[in-house]
């Protein structure tokens, strides 16, 4: 079966036929004045299934509240000293149930994220995760197959096995010896994993820590290996941030730690270091 039909008793249907029926909302964390932010809230609009959307910030400023009001979107501001894992777990808290995608402000959908998620939902109900591939955008330049994108791509490979993908040694598997699945390009449903946490311990690991966690919960993964968000990488960007005060590699570290035997885990730092050359 292709992602872009589902065929029953022989007869094949469309996802522009399929009868969606499961609730989805992009729910858009968003931080000072991001000059991305517009692009990215117009790639959510052209969406060719709609969802709804809202947007969440703990800066607030004229700048987010126009685009807010510009394409009548509604804005929800959380009170306190900004942190990535709170921001995040606010803007979870305020998207209610269903399948929520919690949208960094400097990337682009693909306009059948949605209708993909959707399709792919209907045909495995147990889905809690949903993510797919990415194209990198660096300095105006689209890249799909650098280094790291290839090495995720194979970390992945596990989750292309989609009737086991459900099962607790698959899902370890695929994150085991890093990190390859897409943050941005993830739904979850919280149909089925309830409010999530993002713990505000960690600075860049905290999506790593929050699969880990849900790893060992019911609810079956599902990655599509078709690009359907482009992931930018800028010179304000968390990721480049976290390199450059080192707290990558510290996080990080704590990771394998968990995840592997010392002495493996040792190696596999080592060589997952060489990906960074490709946030520079």
């Amino acid at each position: 079966m292709q992602v872009n039909g589902k065929c029953m008793k022989g007869k094949c249907q469309t996802l522009e036929q399929y009868n969606f029926t499961k609730r989805h909302i992009f729910a858009v964390s968003a931080y000072k004045k991001s000059p991305y932010l517009r692009a990215c809230i117009k790639s959510l609009l052209a969406q060719s299934v709609k969802s709804d959307i809202i947007i969440c910030t703990s800066t607030p400023n004229s700048y987010i509240k126009d685009i807010a009001d510009e394409f009548n979107i509604r804005l929800y501001i959380r009170q306190g000293i900004p942190c990535m894992a709170k921001d995040w777990n606010f803007a979870c808290k305020k998207a209610g149930k269903g399948l929520v995608t919690i949208v960094h402000q400097d990337d682009l959908y693909c306009k059948d994220y949605v209708k993909t998620l959707l399709f792919m939902k209907e045909r495995y109900p147990d889905m809690g995760l949903f993510t797919t591939a990415s194209i990198s955008i660096k300095g105006g330049s689209l890249i799909d197959f650098g280094e790291a994108n290839i090495i995720k791509k194979i970390l992945r490979l596990p989750l292309r096995l989609k009737w086991f993908s459900h099962t607790l040694f698959i899902k370890r598997l695929s994150i085991s010896f890093g990190n390859p699945v897409i943050c941005p390009s993830c739904t979850y449903d919280k149909d089925i994993y309830g409010d999530l946490y993002f713990n505000p311990t960690y600075n860049f690991v905290l999506d790593w820590d929050m699969l880990l966690r849900l790893s060992s919960k019911k609810g079956r993964w599902i990655c599509i290996e078709k690009p359907l968000i482009m992931y930018r990488i800028h010179d304000d960007s968390a990721t480049k941030r976290s390199i450059a005060d080192s707290s990558r590699t510290t996080e990080e570290s704590v990771m394998f730690d968990r995840l592997l035997p010392y002495p493996v885990s040792q190696i596999i730092k080592r060589a997952y270091r060489r990906a960074y050359n490709a946030y520079l």
